[in-house]
């Protein structure tokens, strides 16, 4: 008889729950704490909320190498150590390790699941982290904050059904 993992809640970890108790804190952060960077011009201004855009990024990222590793378990640990070190980026992990292990990207993965705007959403996050990562922090503006946040429920929903098409088959 299979027994498949079970959980408690919707998320897999209690870092889960912590990650999102720190992103609903930095959503209802009162505005008037980011007043810091009313002196910037417009068009070099971040989103007073970027922080939320960096946090769930992160979290997204920790969600990303735990569907590589239960996925993969199967294969010696050690073998599946040397591969998440070897592709220890984001890009490459939704990009690279991903089609090697599964055939296809992260991003098409979502399409296919039926989850197309997700898949727009989240390779848009991706980009504007980088670019803000990279010099350019006003490319993570409160149209990039506003989307996902009112998209969290379907990127989570996304994540389960990729999840489990990969982890449960």
């Amino acid at each position: 008889m299979i027994i498949h993992p079970a959980f408690a809640g919707a998320e897999g970890r209690y870092e889960d729950h912590i990650y999102l108790q720190m992103l609903q804190r930095e959503w209802e952060r009162p505005v008037a704490e980011f007043e810091r960077f009313s002196h910037f011009a417009d068009a070099e201004r971040p989103s007073a909320r970027a922080a939320l855009v960096l946090l769930f990024w992160s979290y997204f990222e920790t969600r990303i190498e735990r569907l590589h590793r239960t996925a993969m378990r199967a294969l010696p640990q050690r073998v599946l150590d040397d591969e998440l070190r070897r592709y220890s980026g984001i890009g490459t992990r939704l990009f690279d390790l991903y089609k090697i292990f599964f055939g296809t990207n992260y991003f098409d993965d979502l399409r296919v699941n039926g989850f197309p705007g997700v898949a727009d959403l989240l390779k848009d996050i991706h980009e504007r982290r980088n670019a803000f990562a990279h010099g350019r922090p006003q490319a993570i503006n409160d149209l990039t904050v506003n989307a996902l946040v009112e998209n969290l429920k379907a990127e989570h929903d996304a994540w389960i059904a990729v999840y489990n098409s990969r982890v449960m088959s």
